[in-house]
């Protein structure tokens, strides 16, 4: 399906909306000013991570493949592509994929009204989601490009489990730091992050294989953001 069929079904078929006309415009090559690939090419097993401190409570409630709720800032389509290093890197097909992260003031749902994070959210199940991966491995989500938060560079939380829920992976996607800067400068952002991947506590020891693999498209039209995990 291509990327504008996709947000339309995603976005207006599951009931959210996004306050934004990026949600709606397709994203051709030519309009993809601010394309970055990262990815090695190599089937090399992705970084095990830490899930934070505002893990997804109640993933099973989440289905869905639009992740953006109550949310406004600029438009993110991730897929993630999830393979078996132990079969040949073959695509596994079935198992469930979970994602979460922040908003674009660096707020989660379902937690809040702590010092961790001031602003009560414990009601509101924003920017998380499930899916089950189809038979070539893959999950989409549409989403928001995410903000970020003091003391972290911006990222992407996410846990591959087996279809009856036991954990294979948690991991976490790191963003190109010119992708965010000019992201930041757009209205609705609090500008740049404060903290840099390179020394970021998570990603200073694995970032090539954090990054997104691919990150496209322009604060018009949304972007992009491919990647493939590979578990053991």
């Amino acid at each position: 399906m291509d990327r504008k069929k996709f947000l339309k079904k995603g976005v207006f078929g599951l009931g959210a909306f996004v306050a934004i006309p990026t949600t709606i415009s397709s994203c051709s090559k030519s309009e993809d000013t601010n394309p970055t690939t990262s990815g090695t090419g190599s089937c090399t097993i992705s970084p095990t991570e830490t899930k934070g401190p505002f893990p997804i409570l109640t993933p099973t409630q989440l289905v869905r493949a639009s992740i953006i709720g109550n949310r406004t800032g600029i438009a993110l389509l991730m897929t993630l592509t999830i393979q078996d290093k132990s079969n040949g890197c073959a695509p596994l097909s079935g198992v469930l994929v979970d994602v979460w992260h922040c908003d674009k003031d660096g707020n989660y749902s379902q937690y809040g009204g702590t010092s961790l994070q001031s602003i009560n959210y414990t009601n509101e199940t924003f920017l998380r989601g499930r899916q089950a991966t189809d038979s070539n491995g893959k999950v989409s989500f549409i989403s928001i490009f995410p903000g970020w938060y003091s003391g972290r560079a911006p990222h992407i939380h996410l846990e591959v489990l087996t279809s009856s829920g036991t954990s294979l992976l948690v991991s976490q996607i790191a963003f190109p730091k010119d992708i965010c800067d000019t992201v930041y400068a757009a209205s609705g952002y609090k500008g740049s992050a404060n903290q840099l991947n390179e020394t970021d506590n998570v990603f200073s020891n694995s970032l090539s294989l954090n990054l997104a693999d691919s990150l496209t498209g322009n604060v018009t039209d949304g972007y992009t953001l491919l990647k493939t995990i590979t578990i053991s």
